[in-house]
């Protein structure tokens, strides 16, 4: 029978209400506001957040404690991060303000948000053209603002001057946000009379002090963000051996974060092979990794706004030699001993002291250090950077906050000792061209520390199995028995 004979019987046969029931599923329309909904990407949203994770209580309840900072008739004025162009037509990735994340939840460019006693918040949105949505999709609008940010007010942005100037007028003093300043409002003369006056502060020491500590909700992102981080760098490290090569780890550690629903990275890779292990800061990522030598990888990822940092140290061919190996053994031990002073009360600076103690101290017994009055200059030659850092919405987060401040429940911090020893560096040979850094994400808790990235192998014994295969399963339990735990 030919072949129009037979679909012509089948469509006979097939009840009219089977066929027309078959398009019932794409009659409802989906607006899109330019991010994420719980309407468009239910499996990312539960109904009541306005980004993954975080309600628009939370939001509402952050924006009243910044208002608890401001002083009276005090108004803040945030404005969300620029568009970066690559070329005239191309832009870079973008990512938000972490400021402007922090209090609006919009992760779009283009909008200025007003926090103020009197207005609450109100948010000034980009009117785009049907050009603009041709080429680049919806953005949020005005409607927007109202409906899913739960803004007090919102406006176009054609109308801020006259807007944001009255509120300028009206106020006793400005706080913004002066990374992103832009002069939509720098250029306003009611600014600039303000500013002239030294009225204009830095927002930023009152955000970051609000986002020093987490909350539940965050931290729980950023439990994820660092599981999602030890799985794929995992991942990498059983490929290293086959393919040891910068640029490819790099791209493995990505993938493997991608696929696991990091959106980006919270930073370049490091991925430095031999000597390039020795360059803190490193990101050419483009050599081969030779035989004998160890990579250093620091890397994170990005979970709908909060960010891991993680360092693992290790040699692809599957063996430390006697020098990497005593090396490696020194800052595993730091590394241990440090996070076991995270703890309410104590300080990053008094963490960091006790490191430089403890690695002065093991550096002169392996004969890389001397004992003479300069000794600190010789470690700071060895290791320039401070044991750790905070970490939350951005990588060195809440810059503000000084590293004297005692630390409490809710501060997330890295622990991360290092030694860079160049060729050029006058000592044994033997140590000559490595770079070694372990680095962890160390929760505050109530009664000392949650170690966020404890899964991630860090004992030679345990790297060694892994490289070579050997007891794979047993040695997974080994890790999970023995990783940092809260105490």
């Amino acid at each position: 029978m030919a072949l129009h004979m037979l679909a012509r019987k089948f469509l006979q046969r097939a009840p009219p209400r089977q066929a027309i029931s078959s398009h019932s599923f794409s009659s409802k329309r989906m607006i899109d506001v330019g991010q994420p909904t719980p309407a468009t990407h239910p499996e990312l949203l539960n109904e009541g957040e306005i980004t993954p994770g975080i309600t628009a209580e939370e939001y509402v309840s952050r924006r009243n404690q910044l208002l608890d900072l401001l002083p009276e008739k005090g108004l803040a004025i945030i404005a969300a991060a620029p568009i970066k162009m690559m070329t005239d037509v191309v832009p870079y990735t973008f990512r938000q303000d972490a400021d402007y994340s922090y209090i609006t939840g919009c992760q779009q460019p283009g909008g200025i948000a007003v926090l103020g006693h009197e207005c609450g918040l109100c948010m000034f949105m980009p009117e785009a053209t049907p050009q603009d949505v041709l080429w680049q999709g919806y953005v949020a609008g005005v409607d927007v603002a109202l409906e899913i940010f739960k803004a007090d007010s919102a406006y176009a942005m054609s109308r801020l001057p006259k807007i944001l100037s009255e509120m300028i007028q009206q106020s006793s003093r400005l706080f913004h946000n002066a990374n992103t300043a832009v002069p939509a409002y720098t250029n306003l003369e009611a600014y600039q009379l303000a500013a002239s006056n030294g009225k204009v502060n830095n927002l930023s020491a009152c955000t970051h002090e609000l986002r020093w500590t987490k909350s539940s909700a965050e931290l729980k992102l950023m439990r994820e963000s660092a599981s999602i981080a030890c799985q794929a760098l995992l991942q990498t490290m059983m490929h290293s051996k086959v393919y040891p090569h910068e640029a490819m780890l790099s791209a493995k550690f990505e993938y493997e974060c991608r696929m696991r629903g990091a959106q980006r990275m919270a930073f370049n890779p490091v991925v430095g092979g031999g000597s390039n292990g020795s360059v803190i800061h490193y990101s050419r990522n483009d050599q081969k990794i030779a035989d004998g030598n160890l990579v250093l990888m620091d890397v994170g990822c990005e979970l709908h706004g909060y960010v891991s940092d993680l360092t693992r140290t290790w040699p692809p061919c599957g063996s430390f030699s006697p020098s990497q190996e005593e090396l490696y053994d020194l800052l595993l031990r730091t590394n241990k001993e440090c996070i076991k002073l995270c703890k309410p009360g104590t300080t990053i600076r008094e963490i960091h002291k006790y490191s430089v103690d403890m690695l002065c101290k093991g550096f002169k017994e392996i004969g890389l250090l001397k004992d003479d009055r300069s000794i600190l200059h010789s470690y700071h030659q060895l290791n320039p950077t401070s044991i750790g850092h905070y970490l939350g919405m951005d990588v060195h987060d809440c810059s503000t906050v000084n590293y004297d401040r005692p630390l409490k429940p809710g501060v997330v911090i890295t622990i991360e000792p290092g030694v860079y020893i160049p060729y050029t560096l006058n000592c044994p040979e033997w140590y000559q061209g490595i770079g070694i850094r372990i680095e962890d994400d160390v929760l505050i808790t109530d009664t000392g520390y949650e170690v966020l990235t404890g899964s991630m192998p860090k004992e030679v014994k345990h790297i060694t199995a892994l490289l070579n295969d050997c007891n794979m399963a047993e040695q997974a339990e080994s890790w999970n028995s023995a990783r940092d735990v809260s105490i």
